[in-house]
């Protein structure tokens, strides 16, 4: 009986550890048996670091450089990646509607050039200006994709300014049609942004991101 009890004991204890991980992924956004978030990198309401990375102008940029800026749309991305590609248009589009409104679009390429050459430096600054890219375009040479807890080409994330701090208010994908823009029904980075003007919580505050994997730099 005493053997019994001992065992009841131990499977309820791992049954309650069990629980207690689950609550602790989908409280970081993750979707058990999808893939949505990486286990590292910053949650939703996260304060997110600052960065100084190279533009396509050779200028570096950094979040602290935008003083009367009320947010950011950080969108990781890429150059080969078809999904980046079927986005560029509307990341224009993007900053044209939400920087005069205080959040800036800032792109970042953080892929490995030896694994792809259309993601060097140099093929960044033709396709910057061949798409005309009315925002930053930054190289990421310094790990910041993975600090972010990056997993797929192209990424948003949404953040906020609180009190001096850059705070995560959104993650994933930006809106629910990754190949066509006329297919588009949910906006969802748009819609994080139109709350926050307005004073109001963010209702979705992760999806799926869906597109191209990670090439991770060797340094």
């Amino acid at each position: 009986m005493k053997k019994k009890l001992i065992i009841v004991g131990f499977l309820l204890s791992i049954g309650f550890l069990g629980t207690c991980l689950v609550k602790q992924v989908k409280a970081r956004g993750i979707n058990i048996g999808a893939e949505s978030l990486p286990m590292w990198g910053f949650a939703v309401g996260d304060e997110v670091s600052d960065f100084k990375l190279k533009n396509v102008d050779g200028k570096m940029v950094s979040l602290s450089d935008f003083s009367s800026a009320k947010g950011f749309i950080l969108v990781f991305t890429c150059n080969h990646c078809p999904f980046s590609k079927a986005y560029e248009e509307r990341l224009v589009q993007l900053n044209g509607k939400f920087s005069p409104k205080g959040f800036p679009l800032i792109a970042i390429n953080p892929n490995d050039p030896e694994a792809y050459e259309e993601d060097n430096y140099e093929n960044m600054k033709k396709r910057a200006l061949e798409k005309g890219f009315t925002f930053p375009y930054l190289v990421d040479d310094k790990g910041v994709a993975k600090s972010y807890g990056v997993s797929r080409n192209p990424q948003a994330f949404v953040v906020e300014k609180v009190g001096g701090k850059n705070i995560v208010r959104y993650i994933g994908a930006i809106d629910d049609s990754p190949k066509s823009a006329g297919l588009v029904s949910n906006k969802y980075v748009e819609e994080a942004i139109e709350n926050l003007l307005v004073g109001k919580p963010v209702v979705t505050q992760n999806t799926r991101a869906i597109g191209c994997a990670m090439s991770w730099r060797s340094n």
